[in-house]
């Protein structure tokens, strides 16, 4: 008989309080005064196995001195280039669940990452994440007197295209990144938009995920204004799921500000802001590096790149077939 959860925590938190100083030190900016909350979320990732959670959780660690994570929200990305980025990395914050889990909004088919070279959307994401973890979630938990280390993800499959498999690489590679240093961070996917394309290949790929995966992905029908209006109010919903004929094209908000993928948009604003006078800390108390800022691309894991690969066989076989020009890429979904 396995041993119980609370065993395996307390088993994975006198493994970590042996770790060496700058290990603790980064672990403590990961876990933001919640460090039985964070070992839950790699246990979880590695099936309640100690052995594995602690290797995972090292492994981050260790990345994040490495990478120089702790300090990246304190290296601004050049303004021309984030809007850049922003404009083919269709990604934000639209608001909170009734619950008041953030609602990420994420443009799977419309986003293009053909504007600005790899390191500055990787780098970009990362600082989104540290952002969530560092600021919007512990504000979140303020907010409500009870521990909140999790959000909702809204997935908008619109514009679907075979093009966009030349960038299955990055993607995948930014989904390790996830898994393997935010794992548990997602309580569901929400897909939305989703064409008869989309509805072929998840057919495929869905037995290859894991259960846990599994259960967390809902795919709505059309923009899934009513289902998502049973977890959110309409001023959370995303633009693109404001109404049934939306897209999440670029700018066809109406007005930026109501875009939550604009750099115009308040989350963007604000996060943009916070990076920017985080580096004026820091250059006030050390001149920081003045370097690009740069992870190494990990490679995937084995399942990762089944699935990658599935992906697109099962779409270059549709097109041949029914001579579709619409194709899916950027879902590389996990439990993060």
């Amino acid at each position: 008989m396995g041993i119980s959860n609370q065993e395996a925590i307390k088993q994975f938190l006198s493994l970590i309080e042996d770790v060496d100083e700058p290990l603790k030190n980064t672990f403590q900016i990961i876990h933001q005064g919640y460090p039985i909350e964070t070992l839950e979320r790699f246990l979880k990732a590695r099936d309640w196995n100690v052995s594995k959670a602690h290797k995972m959780l090292v492994d981050c660690l260790n990345w994040r001195l490495q990478n120089e994570i702790d300090n990246v929200l304190a290296k601004p990305i050049p303004t021309d280039l984030y809007g850049a980025v922003r404009d083919s990395q269709l990604i934000g914050m639209s608001g909170y669940t009734k619950e008041g889990l953030p609602v990420i909004a994420v443009g799977v088919g419309l986003s293009t990452y053909d504007k600005a070279s790899d390191k500055f959307y990787v780098q970009s994401h990362i600082q989104m994440n540290e952002y969530r973890d560092r600021v919007v979630l512990p504000l979140a938990t303020k907010k409500h007197g009870r521990y909140i280390g999790i959000c909702v993800k809204v997935l908008d499959m619109t514009g679907l295209k075979l093009s966009a498999l030349n960038q299955l690489r990055l993607l995948t590679a930014i989904s390790t990144i996830d898994d393997l240093n935010y794992p548990e961070k997602t309580d569901t996917y929400y897909i939305v938009n989703a064409p008869y394309v989309f509805s072929a290949c998840w057919k495929v790929v869905k037995p290859l995920l894991q259960e846990r995966t599994r259960k967390r992905i809902q795919v709505l029908q059309g923009c899934g204004k009513d289902e998502l209006l049973k977890i959110m109010d309409y001023s959370s919903l995303p633009h693109f799921c404001r109404k049934e004929d939306s897209k999440s094209a670029k700018h066809n908000a109406g007005v930026n500000a109501e875009n939550c993928f604009s750099f115009d948009h308040a989350f963007h604003q604000k996060l943009y802001n916070f990076i920017k006078q985080q580096a004026l800390i820091v250059e006030t108390k050390a001149p920081i590096r003045q370097k690009s800022f740069f992870v190494d691309l990990p490679e995937p894991d084995p399942d990762d790149a089944k699935i990658a690969k599935t992906i697109e066989n099962e779409f270059h076989r549709l097109e041949k077939q029914n001579g579709l020009t619409n194709s899916l890429n950027g879902l590389v979904v996990n439990g993060n």
